[in-house]
């Protein structure tokens, strides 16, 4: 059974942690098998804060026991009580395992219910996200390569030792590549990333040629240096090919989870604000005019789409961008690591080679 101070194998088994936390704490950073139900809310905690900082420890915890009592405190107990019910191996965490976890440790106690604690908190559990990254970036990688819809992604999630970055910072890396799921704060998405680690456990990672920055998030310096001197694996597949692969992913899927995440009227508005959204934000490297004329292409295609359900008119926008804008910027950047390319070949080639 995983103890309060195997950080490790709290981490690569997912150990569920009831991180008691404040909310705004949490956000800033948290492992992904936590769930928040806080001790204090974030009103709550700035307060004792002040406190604290006014008239001492005492005086705070006296102040902490005042606002969370009665009606409130119970509510936070069941609250707790359900969760380990659900998933009764979990463990408490707090800021550095200290008043708040003991706290809640004591009142379930008091409920009949034993419950460990993570020794040293979710900064313990940070401090080994940041070493354990430190540590298996040095393994050998591989990075698959390639211009806009050649699947590298799909190679990445196939391959057993793959690790899928835009996956874990819900994000596909371009102008278009938001998702429905926010992106997570920076230490949460290397939180996330430590994890995936730990539990692929691999001895040769293969990985997406990204840039710096994913979205909102960016690689780790030590990961960012470790790929700089990565061989590159090339996917070229035909220009045909992965437009019907872009058409599928953006137009298609993309279109079927805004309806199903927003219903009909609003998910068709999300969804045509989203790709708008994807343009408008690489407008000035299009050149203005450029931009507009690829924008009525894109409202006459949504208007198409929306008429007929056929997603073909929005190749009449897709295949200049991919030509004109995506695919010249990519070859630039990749020939600057021409010397790190050891393999070139369409999508199933790679796939081949990369198992081999």
């Amino acid at each position: 059974m995983t103890n309060g101070t195997d950080f490790r194998a709290i981490l690569r088994t997912g150990t569920p942690i009831i991180d008691v936390r404040a909310p705004v704490e949490f956000q800033q950073g948290c492992v992904p098998a936590a769930v928040n139900l806080p001790l204090m809310n974030d009103e709550e905690r700035a307060a004792v804060g002040t406190c604290y900082k006014r008239h001492g420890a005492d005086a705070a915890l006296k102040l902490g026991h005042t606002l969370v009592a009665g009606d409130k405190r119970q509510q936070r107990i069941d609250a707790w009580r359900e969760a380990i019910r659900r998933q009764p191996e979990s463990f408490l965490c707090c800021a550095r395992g200290g008043q708040r976890s003991h706290i809640t440790q004591q009142w379930l106690r008091e409920a009949g219910i034993d419950v460990p604690l993570i020794v040293g908190g979710y900064k313990s559990l940070r401090q080994t996200a940041l070493a354990v990254t430190t540590e298996f970036v040095e393994r050998p990688m591989v990075l698959v390569g390639g211009c806009t819809g050649n699947g590298k992604t799909l190679l990445v999630q196939a391959h057993p030792s793959g690790i899928d970055l835009e996956g874990l910072a819900h994000h596909r890396g371009s102008s278009f590549g938001r998702t429905l799921q926010p992106q997570l704060s920076q230490a949460s998405f290397e939180n996330a990333l430590a994890t995936e680690l730990l539990q692929k456990d691999a001895s040769r990672w293969v990985l997406e040629d990204e840039g710096h920055m994913i979205g909102a998030n960016h690689l780790p310096e030590c990961l960012r240096n470790r790929m700089a001197q990565s061989p590159i694996a090339v996917v070229e597949d035909p220009f045909e090919v992965r437009l019907e692969r872009l058409r599928e992913e953006y137009f298609t899927r993309m279109h079927h989870d805004f309806l199903q995440a927003f219903g009909e009227d609003k998910g068709w508005q999300e969804y045509s604000d989203y790709l708008h959204q994807g343009l408008f934000a690489i407008r000035r490297r299009l050149g203005l005019q450029r931009f507009a004329e690829l924008t009525t292409r894109l409202d006459e295609s949504l208007v198409e789409q929306q008429r007929s359900g056929s997603t073909e008119a929005h190749f009449s926008w897709l295949s200049p961008l991919l030509a004109e804008y995506y695919d010249p910027m990519y070859r630039y950047q990749l020939g600057k690591k021409a010397g790190m390319i050891v393999f070139r070949g369409n999508f199933e080639d790679v796939a081949a080679w990369l198992a081999a």
